[in-house]
């Protein structure tokens, strides 16, 4: 038996390896965000608000194979084998015994293996990347430098933080800027990324804007810096996390390819650490430090042979741990909480709210995680409806309101419940929900300013130039229904909260009759400072929508 797994060890593992995670997909309900991304497959584009476009691309390819929760996955558990395979391939393979010991005691790269986010495709290709980095320094050939930024091109389609890889690398051999592969890789990346920055050109590169200037920015606090160190002590093992992060930096790189692995665990480290000063930063923002933290900790356990002990203790335990996490989110066993609830109950939820509505579409009230989870466990079309207090998701870029309009819906949220005329009660709580007759929500219509800053200083009214953008279903459907009540406000905000509401006394109808209008805006007694103005159309009873960008608002 030993001999037999002596030599047959790693089809074992990797065998082994894949069988769990295609197990662990089959029999595990989808989290939200899968669901959402499944969404995402359904409406194919070179871009989305909140990421590129890999992961929806992945899903499609899954599911075209298995309509089930196994196909939205199954490509990613594939890649995440690949992950692993190559990882080892990073090292010099001479103990690989210890390779493995390391892998098992990071449950995170064991949860990441069956889950279809955008993590694990990134995890794939920045091992992919650093792959191609290394055969790029041995041999620095045109190939090279076009597999290196291909590479780099899958890496940008997959993540926007996976440029932080990219600089990093370049920061620890800034000599490979006066080479002209360097130069060659980095234009077939942006000839081959070229889609994609075309589509954040026609949408006002709205996720750039997201991610750079509205995504979690509030108020320092300290908590978040703490929660970040914790946040990534728990991705790192936890319990290997105090034996495989003392041996990366501990560890004296021989290659340039391990410098610039050190560089991105480091670099990431650092740069997610500032960013807890801006908001919240999620833990798995920095998934990519695992590959040099496999990497490196292999290449320094490998010469301090005494600290692999105590790590195939944790190793174990923790695989013991994992297993027994992995059977927590199938059955509905021990204690209830936060992530037991995102895994399990979403089908029964789903259907249960489906037979409630006779299976009509059902729209939810700013959640894109409610609306895709009752999308994919129903089947019957959905809506997220995000008001001007919520953020926009890609329910706002989805044909999904336009193909409701003016056709009967059922309104569902799980807050407030009492004051919704019906409500259903599932494992997951209770959700409200109202019959309506006449979808009318009307954020697609686009309010336009004629000026992105306002300076206001000494006076309290001004003046404002808009033009309205209605689309041609919108025109028909307001002629249509001249009695409909719409009025169109704007709204001072001060981060997420509402600061002051203005109506304009224009409506919609009038909208679609005066392309080109000005709204006097008063602004007294709103403190000096920096806020946000936009725009909201309210219908019918339906909260404001999101109809205008933000526009910087400056009182002195």
């Amino acid at each position: 038996m030993i001999l037999f797994l002596q030599k047959h060890h790693r089809v074992i593992f990797y065998s082994t390896w894949l069988l769990l995670a295609l197990a662990q997909s089959f029999s595990t309900e989808l989290i939200a965000d899968e669901a959402y991304y499944w969404v995402y497959s359904r409406f194919p584009a070179w871009g989305y608000f909140d990421h590129p476009p890999m992961i929806a691309m992945l899903i499609k390819g899954g599911y075209a194979v298995f309509q089930s929760e196994l196909g939205v996955r199954l490509l990613c558990v594939l890649l995440s084998v690949f992950t692993i395979s190559i990882t080892e391939s990073l090292t010099d393979r001479k103990n690989p015994f210890l390779f493995y010991t390391i892998v098992l005691s990071i449950g995170t790269l064991q949860i990441a293996g069956f889950l279809a986010v955008p993590d694990t495709p990134l995890l794939f290709f920045t091992a992919l990347f650093f792959y191609c980095y290394r055969h790029f320094l041995k041999n620095f050939s045109w190939s090279s430098a076009l597999l290196l930024g291909f590479s780099v091109t899958l890496m940008f389609y997959t993540k926007y933080h996976a440029l932080l890889i990219v600089i990093l690398t370049l920061l620890s051999d800034w000599k490979l800027l006066a080479r002209r592969q360097t130069w060659l890789a980095g234009f077939f990346v942006l000839l081959l990324f070229t889609p994609h920055l075309f589509w954040q050109w026609q949408n006002d590169w709205v996720s750039f804007r997201y991610h750079l200037f509205e995504s979690n920015v509030s108020v320092y606090r300290f908590s978040n810096t703490t929660e970040y160190l914790l946040g990534q002590l728990l991705v790192a093992g936890p319990l290997a996390g105090l034996i495989l992060l003392p041996a990366v930096f501990l560890y004296k790189t021989k290659t340039g390819t391990e410098r610039a692995l050190k560089f991105t665990i480091a670099g990431l480290y650092f740069f997610f650490l500032l960013s807890s000063a801006r908001g919240k930063v999620e833990a798995n923002w920095t998934m990519p430090v695992l590959i040099p933290l496999v990497v490196l900790s292999y290449q320094f356990l490998n010469i301090r042979t005494r600290w692999i002990n105590p790590l195939r203790i944790i190793a174990f335990v923790s695989l013991l741990l994992i297993m027994a996490g992995r059977i927590y989110l199938v059955k509905d066993i021990g204690p209830d909480n936060a992530v037991k609830r995102r895994f399990q109950h979403n089908r029964e939820w789903a259907l249960a709210i489906a037979e409630k509505t006779k299976n009509q579409p059902v729209v939810f009230l700013n959640s894109y995680q409610r609306s895709s989870l009752f999308w994919f466990y129903s089947g019957n079309p959905s809506h997220s409806l995000n008001s001007w207090l919520e953020r926009k998701n890609n329910y706002n870029f989805w044909p999904t309101e336009k193909n409701l309009l003016g056709k009967p819906v059922f309104i569902a949220d799980i807050y407030n419940v009492s004051q919704y005329p019906d409500s259903v009660y599932t494992k997951k709580g209770w959700v409200g929900i109202a019959a309506d007759s006449l979808f009318s929500s009307l954020s697609e219509i686009k309010i336009i300013p004629g000026q992105k800053l306002i300076e206001i200083a000494g006076k309290n009214n001004f003046l404002l130039r808009c033009r309205s953008v209605l689309p041609d279903q919108y025109l028909l459907f307001l002629n249509q229904h001249p009695g409909l009540k719409t009025k169109l406000l704007a709204g001072v905000f001060n981060g997420k909260k509402l600061i002051r509401e203005m109506g304009t006394g224009i409506t919609a109808q009038q909208l679609s009759t005066m392309p080109g209008f000005e709204v006097y805006l008063n602004f007294e007694s709103i403190l000096p400072g920096k806020y946000d103005l936009r725009f909201a159309i309210r219908s019918n009873g339906y909260p404001p929508a999101h109809n205008s960008a933000n526009i910087t608002l400056l009182i002195h």
